[in-house]
C-alpha cells in the first residue's frame, strides 16, 4: 500500500474520532462537564489528523522513496495515534505509567518532522504532469 494514502487515510479517519469525541464531549457538557484529560487529547487528535493528511501530500510532492517514505509515514502514524491514546487511556483509566511514553509518541512525530524538513531542503518539489498553467477566471 503506498504510504502517502496510510497517510492520508490515517489523517481522515483521524478527523472523524476526533468528531465523534468532540460529540461525545457535547453530551459530557450538558450532563456536566468535560475532563480535561478528554479535551487535550481531542486537540491533538485533531491537528494531528490534518497534518497527516498534510505529510501524505508533501511525502508525495516531495518524491520520497524507499525507507525515508516508510520512515516518515510511519513515525508520524505511530505518534498521531498513541500520543492522544496514551492521554486518553492513561488518564482516564488512571493508566498513569502509560504517561511518560508520550515523550516517545512526540519523538516519534519529531523525527518525522525532521526528515521531512531535511527533505525541504535538499530538494524541489515535484508535482504530478508538470506545475499548473496561470489561473483564469471561471465562467459562471
Amino acid at each position: 500500500m503506498c504510504m502517502s494514502r496510510i497517510l492520508k487515510t490515517s489523517g481522515f479517519l483521524g478527523l472523524a474520532t476526533m468528531m465523534v469525541v468532540g460529540l461525545y464531549q457535547y453530551t459530557l457538557l450538558e450532563s456536566g462537564g468535560v475532563p480535561s484529560w478528554l479535551v487535550g487529547g481531542h486537540a491533538h487528535l485533531g491537528v494531528l489528523s490534518i497534518l497527516a493528511v498534510v505529510m501524505g501530500f508533501a511525502v508525495d510532492a516531495f518524491a520520497l522513496t524507499g525507507r525515508l517514505r516508510a520512515a516518515v509515514s510511519g513515525l508520524f502514524v505511530v505518534g498521531q495515534w498513541l500520543l492522544p491514546l496514551t492521554i486518553w487511556v492513561g488518564v482516564g483509566f488512571g493508566l498513569m505509567f502509560l504517561i511518560p511514553t508520550t515523550f516517545l509518541w512526540g519523538v516519534c512525530l519529531i523525527v518525522s518532522m525532521l526528515i521531512m524538513a531535511w527533505q525541504a531542503w535538499v530538494s524541489e518539489p515535484t508535482t504530478p504532469g508538470g506545475m499548473p498553467g496561470p489561473a483564469s477566471p471561471a465562467d459562471d
